[in-house]
């Protein structure tokens, strides 16, 4: 899915600047991911019927829900646009609907790391601000890396541009996500299969992301360097898969995080208290899960330590 959209927005791109062999190019690309994108969608949902139900009503507060009609609607209009290339007919039409396969394509190339954030399990839910940036990041290496070997190397700029920067925001957003993480939850990545597939995510980005700047305007070295990023984006959404299976797997990454998370609620509540008593300096306010929340003001009011 991030492969389609992010190729679609390159494709409308190349469409506006008038580069018709990097338009054809990376419609291909986008075509090809919006065909296999349905297998894994109705693998992840467990049976096709899930898929059609999905459709039957529109929910703004379901995640699923706005993934499975933004995937819907790109592949939708990335077909028809496909269609009307491959067999040279309704030109307007193809126009058209390339419009707006690339206004949906930033969505459909993020919403995937939004689904996931919004879930329970640990190393998905606590890189909710990173998950989203990272999958865009991803997306369009795969999509510039992509476009990069399908075109001829004269009109592949914008392409192999696109493959750099993605590449470059993929493995700076895969660092602050572990660091933000923190060395509990953040060593999945370094562990078990999620382990694996960070370092050769990590490898094959960063030879691609360096082959591509270096011998990119070469056809050979552009394939190369394509071809890695493709790997490593690839690669980097299994580390993303196989972490958040290792984590729910994990008590402590489930436990120690909220017990961290209800600390910090309990604490804010008991300044937010201090604050609003009338007439206080607060000298003091502390919270510890499971433990008592006081405060002690000067003047007349009682120092308060626990409930009583």
């Amino acid at each position: 899915g991030g492969l389609a959209g992010a190729s679609d927005l390159l494709a409308l791109g190349a469409q506006l600047s008038g580069n018709h062999r990097l338009r054809v190019s990376a419609l291909a690309a986008a075509a090809a991911g919006a065909a296999i994108s349905p297998y894994f969608l109705i693998k992840d949902l467990g049976r096709p019927l899930r898929f059609l139900n999905m459709l039957r009503v529109f929910k703004v507060t379901s995640p699923m829900s706005v993934g499975t009609w933004i995937f819907s609607a790109e592949s939708a209009t990335t077909a028809v646009a496909a269609a009307c290339e491959l067999f040279s007919v309704m030109p307007r039409l193809r126009v058209t609907a390339q419009f707006f396969a690339g206004l949906i394509g930033p969505a459909q190339a993020t919403y995937t790391g939004a689904l996931v954030a919004q879930s329970v399990v640990p190393a998905w839910h606590e890189a909710r601000r990173e998950l989203p940036v990272l999958f865009a990041s991803s997306a369009s290496a795969s999509a510039g890396g992509a476009a990069a070997i399908l075109t001829p190397a004269e009109h592949a700029g914008p392409a192999r541009r696109l493959g750099i920067i993605g590449g470059v925001a993929e493995l700076a957003a895969s660092k602050l996500m572990e660091w933000r993480l923190g060395k509990l939850v953040g060593s999945v990545y370094h562990e078990g299969e999620a382990g694996k597939y960070t370092r050769l995510a990590t490898a094959s980005t960063l030879a691609g992301t360096a082959l591509m700047a270096l011998a990119g305007r070469r056809r050979e070295g552009a394939a190369a360097a394509g071809t890695l990023l493709l790997t490593g984006s690839l690669c980097k959404r299994f580390a993303v898969y196989h972490a958040g299976k290792q984590s729910a797997r994990d008590p402590h990454h489930t436990s120690i995080p909220q017990k961290e998370r209800g600390g910090r609620a309990v604490t804010a509540l008991a300044h937010a208290h201090c604050f609003d008593q009338p007439g206080s300096d607060v000298v003091q306010a502390d919270a510890v899960v499971g433990g008592n929340a006081g405060w002690e003001p000067f003047g007349d009011e009682p120092r308060i330590d626990r409930p009583p």
